[in-house]
């Protein structure tokens, strides 16, 4: 287990969480990137999500970002994909060229998460998708597309381990 502080909340993380781009180092930190793998996938296969976790006043959530900024950017069609979920492209501006919107339209603080186009044929799109935590505490995910199908399960699935470390 290692100890490290963000936004003023001390997290005691198991230390093969700890994403090999993480550069916290011990005591405080800025950021902290974690890799875990949980059965979100197609089909309820293993796949890693990478967890950012950062100070709460360096973070939009992505719901809050659907209505304030994404919604401006929209192409006027919609995607079908998952179950629930409806997809918006982005205008192909202020860099948004190959990004979709993914996001629950009712749900009152929906799941919403950005995604990239994949950049090879053979590879998948990776998604953000931001959301406060405790007090102090915000979380940026990053993750493959094919999660999007187990969207309804994402949080439910990422809040144990969250509160395990104590960043809820």
């Amino acid at each position: 287990m290692v100890t490290r502080t963000i936004g003023g909340t001390t997290l005691r993380i198991p230390a093969d969480w700890l994403s090999p781009n993480d550069h916290s180092g011990g005591g405080f930190a800025k950021e902290i990137d974690l890799s875990v793998t949980l059965p979100l996938g197609a089909k309820g296969a293993d796949t890693v999500v990478d967890i950012s976790l950062m100070p709460r006043s360096r973070v939009r959530p992505s719901a809050s970002l659907l209505d304030g900024v994404y919604l401006h950017q929209f192409m006027p069609e919609q995607l079908s994909g998952p179950p629930g979920l409806v997809g918006k492209p982005m205008m192909a501006t202020d860099g948004y060229e190959g990004e979709t919107v993914w996001y629950d339209p009712i749900g009152q603080s929906p799941f919403a998460a950005k995604c990239q186009a994949p950049l090879a044929a053979d590879q998948p799109g990776r998604c953000l998708r931001a959301i406060y935590l405790g007090a102090n505490v915000a979380a940026v995910y990053s993750f493959d597309d094919t999660v999007l199908a187990n969207w309804k399960r994402f949080d439910a699935a990422l809040h144990p381990i969250l509160a395990q470390i104590g960043a809820l």
